[in-house]
């Protein structure tokens, strides 16, 4: 991990840019803290410069509550290669809706599980990097979409010990048998109007988790209607179990 930048944002949040290879990322901290920070890993549907401000205030939330937070960009996002197949898979996505014809599964797989396949172990490598850190330590937790990365990681990632996952993005059938697998505590934000996801499939992918603490947070709204109040919850959540 190789430090790029760094900057003091108003409310005393530590934010550092940072390069893991050729993947780019964002490390934000309280500065006011010495001790060591639990650390929550945000995720996104790619493109940091785009999702920078969102990203930033969910940093800042978790910082007021003594927690570090980083992000990486996702594969085929920002400036990092593109991915022909997963985008030629968008586009027959985005076709399908605004036709409104159902969205056959192979496409949906074609888009979702490479970035699964291929985000999961860039997650964990930085993972190993950020807990190397002076200033970073457990426990872990992680907050974002796109949901199938969360599944994966909530499965494979032992450090991981709380999970906020936003279902707000198409999930391959095959990844309901690894949800199964998830024995973490986990919040689920849903929007109720979301016009990119699959509202059924996600109230069964929800119901399909093996947590046996698990709570469904669904709001009136489209994808990006979250409501602020879900910030405040989102908080509460990780303390319970980042501390």
């Amino acid at each position: 991990m190789e430090f790029t930048s760094e900057q003091r944002l108003n409310d005393g949040v530590l934010e550092r840019e940072f390069t893991l290879g050729e993947i780019p990322g964002i490390l934000w901290r309280p500065a006011s803290v010495s001790a060591r920070a639990p650390v929550i890993l945000i995720s996104h549907p790619g493109g940091l410069p785009t999702m920078y401000p969102r990203l930033a205030a969910r940093a800042q939330h978790c910082a007021a509550e003594g927690f570090a937070a980083a992000t990486i960009e996702l594969p085929g996002g920002g400036n990092r290669p593109r991915l022909v197949a997963v985008e030629e898979a968008r586009t027959e996505l985005r076709r399908a809706l605004q036709a409104g014809e159902p969205v056959g599964d192979e496409v949906v797989d074609r888009l979702v599980l490479p970035l699964v396949d291929q985000a999961v172990p860039e997650w964990r490598a930085a993972l190993d990097a950020l807990l190397s850190l002076p200033e970073i330590g457990g426990p872990v937790g992680y907050s974002g979409g796109i949901i199938a990365i969360g599944v994966r990681l909530a499965v494979v990632e032992p450090r991981i010990v709380a999970a906020l996952l936003f279902a707000g993005s198409f999930v391959p059938r095959a990844m309901f048998e690894e949800a199964r697998k998830v024995t973490i505590p986990l919040q689920v934000l849903l929007q109720w109007d979301d016009e990119g996801n699959d509202r059924q499939q996600a109230l069964e992918l929800f119901d399909a988790f093996g947590s046996t603490e698990k709570t469904l947070h669904a709001n009136m709204g489209g994808h990006t209607g979250v409501p602020q109040f879900e910030g405040d919850d989102a908080n509460r959540f990780f303390v319970r179990h980042l501390r």
